[in-house]
């Protein structure tokens, strides 16, 4: 029998890491995006935005293994999505901690191996030592070992990204991470990502209500919106024209000291109003 000749790295880098082809989804009785098709390569940095409601958050939940699609195909690294894919990393919404919460930050990057088993699991000193490394290499050793409740939200969303990076995975899903932090939590916390995601190559999904902290790092927009989606790079779909066709109604795009402003020509209560691009998830 002949063996099949070895995949050259170059075959195996211009392989989507991700394909949704003509994939659709409903919660309940409604549709929160439909006919979607879209392949995301390795080491691509792919921003979701869209308004409340709009499928951000739930698009994540597919790729987790906790939606099923309405109907089209999916394939995320080889194979159907499913739960519990060490291949994949993600970084929930920021929430706050009870400050009396009787947790480490170590404790936190911990639950990573083994927060989704029941019971107690005994580790060997490798994963320990890799709780360390990667607690290392998001910043976080200094206080590591202080409860997370009494840690900031800078800190603690560092904490959530080393738990994230723990089985180094090729896919990062970050649910608005940046969340409640200030300006300068909000840049430390994007770059970290970005750094991490070029010294490894790997792919970044980033839902956001707000493109503008990450502009620089992105490669491509999904627009999602009404059932409606667009996708391409930020200076196509970041349009007046493109974001008008997809809300329905006149909206303009402002740049502002290279922030990007949306603007309502009339807003669901009959006024005008402004907002950075996109909205936040329910």
């Amino acid at each position: 029998m002949a063996l099949a000749a070895p995949k050259s790295k170059s075959n195996v880098a211009s392989q989507p890491l991700l394909s949704l082809h003509n994939a659709s989804l409903r919660l309940g009785n409604r549709t929160l995006w439909k006919d979607l098709s879209l392949d995301l390569k390795p080491g691509e940095f792919l921003a979701v935005l869209g308004p409340n409601g709009a499928g951000k958050t739930s698009l994540l939940k597919v790729l987790l293994g906790l939606n099923s699609l309405k109907q089209g195909s999916i394939e995320l690294l080889g194979q159907p999505p499913h739960k519990g894919n060490s291949q994949i990393g993600y970084i929930p919404q920021q929430k706050a901690f009870d400050r009396d919460l009787p947790v480490r930050g170590r404790d936190l990057v911990h639950f990573g191996l083994d927060g989704h088993r029941f019971g107690f699991v005994r580790h060997d000193q490798a994963a320990w030592q890799r709780v360390d490394e990667v607690i290392k290499e998001v910043g976080a050793s200094a206080y590591a070992n202080n409860p997370i409740g009494r840690l900031s939200g800078g800190e603690q969303q560092r904490l959530r990204i080393a738990q994230a990076l723990l089985a180094k995975p090729e896919l990062l899903l970050c649910d608005e991470p940046l969340l409640s932090l200030d300006l300068k939590s909000q840049q430390a916390i994007s770059e970290l990502i970005d750094s991490y995601r070029k010294r490894y190559n790997t792919s970044v999904i980033f839902v956001t209500h707000d493109i503008n902290p990450i502009l620089s790092m992105v490669d491509r927009v999904l627009y999602l919106v009404g059932g409606k989606w667009a996708v391409g790079k930020p200076d196509e779909i970041l349009t007046t024209k493109c974001l008008s066709q997809l809300y329905g109604t006149p909206v303009d795009v402002l740049r502002v000291r290279d922030r990007i402003i949306v603007v309502n020509t009339v807003d669901q209560h009959g006024s005008s109003g402004q907002h950075h691009v996109g909205g936040g998830e329910h």
